[in-house]
């Protein structure tokens, strides 16, 4: 079953080099300042308050799609992502957009299920 909540943009991503270097990092409340931790494909994000579990939703994995936003035709229709818990969102250098946030997406996977231009979309997701 999804849970419907609300999620925030956005994360600082891991990025590489031309030789593979991590250029802008910043270490996390899961993995300190192991950048192996982070997925290759940049699908990752920093857990609320709500899912944080005293830092055992660190390494979780979870499906998310993107089912409403403020403004509309911002969801991109069928599009479900699989993203790796981090970070803490409250300690994170990308805060929560709004109170209340479950998550917080790095820009890739935000972009992946909305339009880049929104804030903050409505979501479902699920722990896999």
């Amino acid at each position: 079953m999804f849970e419907r909540l609300w999620v925030g943009l956005i994360y600082n991503e891991k990025r590489s080099d031309d030789d593979g270097c991590i250029i802008m990092w910043s270490a996390t409340a899961c993995y300190g300042e192991d950048a192996s931790e982070f997925p290759s494909s940049n699908m990752f994000g920093s857990a609320g308050e709500g899912i944080w579990d005293n830092g055992a939703a660190c390494g979780r994995q979870y499906q998310v799609r993107c089912i409403s936003a403020p403004s509309p035709r911002t969801c991109i229709p069928g599009q479900l992502i699989q993203i790796k818990i981090v970070d803490r969102a409250q300690s994170s250098i990308s805060r929560p957009s709004i109170r209340g946030t479950s998550m917080v997406l790095s820009t890739i996977a935000f972009q992946a299920i909305a339009n880049a231009s929104a804030s903050f979309i409505n979501i479902e997701f699920q722990q896999v």
